[in-house]
């Protein structure tokens, strides 16, 4: 076990405690493999009734994965160490995607990438007023992953799109609009839902008593733009139609869009519309495993991180550098089966 994770009995609760607030708790491969080990424990004991996935001290719910873990493995090892983290992160989404017990992830604060992972497969999912839930990865070069194909080309009105290729981020109430979150309750009402959960009344019975009326959800005004510049499975049309647009919000989302890494963009399109064709779960995490190898060692991973996270000057250079440049034949590599033996499959 890791002290990144703190796991405890509260009644019938099994309670995941994320612990790592410098990081604002993202996901490292042991906090990965902590995780899954107490979900199987405690899918075996009589007495766990549901779990609930949290964060400790500190703020925030979970910003991401390790995202220095995977440039070091992008730039020293092509890839090993990364792939060995995607391979158990997307073990611990298939789980909690299929876990026989409710789960109730409380995404108070920041929820982005590997805390979406964890907290969609979630059957309830509490935003608050401090929630702020973003799928970033077109910002470094990667693609919505960790189920987000799955979870994002499901939200209606193309809002996940919108969301895969600009990295938007949506509060607490636009997150119970689109459907990310399945009650919103005030933040200083989670202590008393966890405890009367853990008495164990009924969970959907608890949670309805305690939410409330969230603030007028800001990207609702804005539904029927994105409804119709992001109806396209292909970026050049996506990018042409806000073009189109003379209003002030569609010139900021092109100005948003074309900081991106046009291959993430491209891929994430790509990954989203098959994602809507697969029958499974697993099938998708299956495609997200070949792609997340892939683009893991590609230039515009570790070139994202740079001007991101590591230097921070927000100019990465993109290679290639336009969306004509990201060719079909280039998506059709990073999309293609891997050898038998090397698939992501269900353990």
């Amino acid at each position: 076990m890791t002290d990144e994770l703190l796991t405890r009995r509260e009644g019938v609760l099994g309670v995941i405690a994320l612990n790592r607030p410098k990081a604002i708790h993202a996901l490292t491969q042991g906090m990965c493999t902590a995780m899954s080990a107490a979900l199987t424990e405690w899918a075996n004991d009589p007495a766990v009734k549901a779990v609930t996935i949290e964060h400790a001290e500190g703020r925030g719910f979970c910003s991401g994965g390790d995202i220095n873990l995977l440039r070091q493995s992008a730039l020293t090892d092509g890839g090993e160490a990364g792939r060995r983290f995607f391979f158990d992160e997307y073990q611990l989404n298939h789980q909690l995607f299929t876990y026989a017990k409710p789960v109730v992830a409380f995404m108070d604060g920041l929820t982005m990438g590997g805390g979406v992972g964890i907290s969609q497969p979630a059957q309830f999912r509490v935003a608050t007023e401090n929630t702020r839930f973003a799928m970033p990865e077109t910002g470094i070069g990667l693609f919505p992953d960790v189920g987000g194909g799955w979870y994002l080309s499901r939200l209606e009105g193309r809002v996940g799109q919108f969301m895969a290729l600009t990295g938007a981020r949506l509060d607490g109430a636009e997150c119970l609009w689109a459907g990310l979150a399945t009650h919103y309750l005030p933040a200083e009402a989670l202590p008393e839902a966890k405890a009367r959960i853990a008495a164990g009344e009924d969970i959907a019975a608890v949670l309805a008593s305690l939410a409330v009326t969230p603030p007028e959800p800001r990207i609702a005004a804005h539904a029927g733009a994105i409804r119709k510049h992001f109806a396209f499975d292909t970026l050049e049309q996506v990018l042409a139609s806000l073009e189109s647009d003379d209003s002030e919000w569609a010139a900021k989302e092109l100005t948003t869009l074309r900081s991106k890494s046009p291959q993430a963009c491209k891929v994430s399109l790509r990954q989203l519309e098959t994602s809507l064709g697969l029958e499974t779960f697993a099938q998708n995490m299956t495609m997200e495993y070949r792609l997340g190898g892939r683009v893991l060692v590609l230039p515009d991973f570790a070139e994202g991180v740079r001007a991101v996270i590591v230097d921070k000057d927000q100019n990465p250079q993109w290679n290639p550098a336009t969306p004509e440049g990201v060719t079909e034949e280039m998506l059709d590599a990073i999309f293609a089966p891997l050898a038998p033996e090397e698939e992501w499959k269900p353990l």
